[in-house]
């Protein structure tokens, strides 16, 4: 894990609401360069909505989040001795955002695009990397998650734990500081879960920071340095997997995890 002592991701008293319903109740959370946090809950706690948040794909109703110290979505103006919040422009948001790759439950591939047409998609058009470099680079990254032998299918023609799999090799491709999964197994057959779950152990391996919202305990464990346990927008209980998952302090997360790991 990095020496650096700025938190990859820092979230202080966030606060989101989408008209009267109070989604998130004041977040503090805290993730390190090179740190994997696992956040799990029932549904409806609010646990993709914070990804959505730290993306940019939400906007906070209150609080403040940084990537690696930089204030995400807004920026701080001083007025007569007073700091104000001024929201950034669509352009600087984009900026921001093309420093985390996210991957969702549906895979939402381009359907007319090979595997790695889909990968290399993005560093030609927002990053302006030469073709022939982003070629190269997108081989690699199927390599690595072990699609090099479908480099030229389409995604009708992949399983979807292929599909999965090309996503993150598609995230990955714009070289992030951080990399958000949220629930990237719920939409898999149960056969197929393995084969990304592969991918991520070996992804928390190469140092990357992962903030993983998830139903699999197993890898919570395995892989996790922090889990968060949340529930109705707030997180109870917070530490190491043996911490949280096995010893919980908080009646809730203790009677949450009595009901999953029957």
């Amino acid at each position: 894990m990095s020496e650096n002592p700025t938190p990859m991701v820092k979230i202080a008293g966030v606060h989101k609401f989408f008209e009267t319903n109070h989604v998130l109740r004041g977040i503090d959370l805290e993730v390190a360069s090179g740190e994997v946090c696992v956040i799990l809950g029932p549904s409806g706690s609010g646990k993709s909505t914070i990804l959505r948040c730290i993306n940019g794909l939400e906007q906070i109703s209150a609080g403040r989040i940084y990537l690696d110290g930089d204030l995400l979505g807004m920026k701080e103006v001083e007025r007569k001795g007073k700091v104000e919040l001024h929201e950034l422009t669509d352009k600087q948001i984009a900026k921001q955002r093309a420093r985390t790759g996210m991957v969702f439950q549906r895979f939402n591939l381009f359907p007319h695009m090979t595997a790695l047409e889909n990968v290399i998609e993005a560093p030609v058009r927002v990053k302006g990397i030469k073709p022939e470099r982003a070629k190269e680079r997108g081989l690699e990254l199927l390599e690595k998650v072990g699609l090099s032998d479908r480099v030229d299918h389409y995604p009708s023609q992949l399983s979807g734990g292929q599909q999965q799999r090309v996503a993150i090799a598609r995230a990955m491709a714009m070289e992030p500081d951080l990399m958000l999964f949220d629930e990237p197994t719920s939409a898999l057959d149960p056969e197929l879960v393995g084969e990304v779950l592969t991918v991520m152990r070996d992804l928390a391996r190469s140092g990357m920071t992962m903030i993983v919202v998830t139903h699999e305990i197993g890898f919570a464990r395995e892989v996790a340095d922090n889990v968060v346990f949340m529930d109705e927008g707030v997180i109870v209980e917070s530490g190491p997997a043996a911490h949280v998952i096995d010893n919980p302090q908080n009646p809730r997360t203790a009677q949450f995890f009595s009901s999953v790991l029957k």
